[in-house]
């Protein structure tokens, strides 16, 4: 017996020395780290900055604004910016406490969040009208936002977002709950160095197929400390109360709006959760040509790609920037 206790003794003091010896490289790498350089410019809309990185001339066109999906940073969307900056301006920000932008104590009620929008699109000099995009959980909060500013919104357009009843049409269950205590731990492992010292070393972890190295090479930038994920937990609280408030915007008149939704379904996970994926396609058509009717000026696109690759593929984000054009041309005949 004493023999095992002494085996088991010098185990966990291997776990902890291991342990301590993780903590200690994690803060030298933190506290060495380089600082990040945003592509952008950080811009003080009220005790703390949002990234707000604009390309393309500002002219007598709308200017395309884009939301990002939940914790997704405005680099993912890079290839929109490239395929529309001869013809518009288009801004890409990322929410407090995303990509480059401060963490904000500030509520993540969808309100604020659009009402921080609005502030820093006046104090970088971005002048309306906007076509507003949001991809995942930023169809809502564009929804939100044109709720508020009604007449600051030409038009709106949607990358795979999700229709505010998908979860219970489709039948989804609820996300597991250890989720959120694993992000909790990866905010702490960020705040302490761990996490941008294991990304460093294995690749970045916000990594997504199709988008140019000099993007992705900038992902590191993020996971340099725990604002990423504090960031996104302090919105995720929000979401209940984000849906509601996007399912009380449902007239949208002639207003045009544009929905790009991927076909692609990761068809061993629904099968697992006893899912049929061919009902889930089908339902989920229907959900994004309901989305298109929020307007008598709608239309849905199908595009082969998933919920990122619908844009991080040059190849669809043509598609979907050719039309953004048509939307433009349309607007201007008006």
């Amino acid at each position: 017996m004493n023999v095992i206790f002494k085996i088991l003794k010098w185990i966990l003091k291997a776990i902890g020395l291991l342990l301590a010896i993780i903590i200690f490289a994690g803060l030298i790498f933190r506290l060495f780290a380089p600082e990040p350089q945003p592509p952008g410019e950080l811009i003080d809309i009220g005790g703390f900055s949002l990234h707000i990185n604009s390309v393309g001339e500002r002219n007598n066109k709308p200017t395309l604004i884009i939301e990002s999906g939940a914790g997704a940073p405005s680099e993912y969307y890079y290839w929109l910016g490239e395929g529309l900056k001869d013809s518009m301006q288009v801004v890409r920000y990322d929410r407090a406490g995303i990509g480059y932008s401060d963490v904000s104590d500030t509520p993540r009620d969808p309100e604020t969040i659009a009402r921080e929008l609005h502030t820093l699109l006046e104090k970088a000099g971005v002048s309306p009208p906007y076509i507003m995009a949001g991809h995942s959980y930023g169809g809502h909060y564009i929804r939100v936002f044109t709720e508020l500013y009604p007449d600051d919104v030409l038009g709106l357009v949607f990358l795979d977002s999700p229709h505010p009843n998908e979860s219970k049409r489709l039948n989804m269950p609820p996300e597991p709950k250890f989720l959120n205590e694993l992000y909790n731990i990866g905010a702490v492992l960020g705040d302490l160095g761990i996490l941008g010292l294991f990304d460093r070393i294995l690749g970045p972890i916000l990594w997504v197929p199709g988008l140019p190295e000099e993007v992705t090479e900038r992902y590191h930038d993020y996971t340099l400390n725990g604002n990423y994920l504090w960031g996104y937990l302090k919105e995720e609280k929000w979401y209940p109360k984000l849906v509601e408030m996007s399912d009380m915007t449902s007239d949208f008149g002639s207003r045009p709006i544009r929905v790009f939704a991927g076909t692609n379904l990761n068809e061993n996970a629904l099968l697992k959760m006893g899912l049929n994926p061919e009902a889930i396609r089908t339902e989920r058509r229907k959900l994004q040509e309901e989305l298109a009717g929020l307007s008598t000026n709608g239309q849905a696109f199908f595009l082969k790609g998933g919920h990122i690759t619908i844009f991080s593929q040059k190849e669809n984000a043509d598609i979907i920037c050719g039309e953004i054009l048509k939307l433009l041309r349309e607007l201007e005949m008006e």
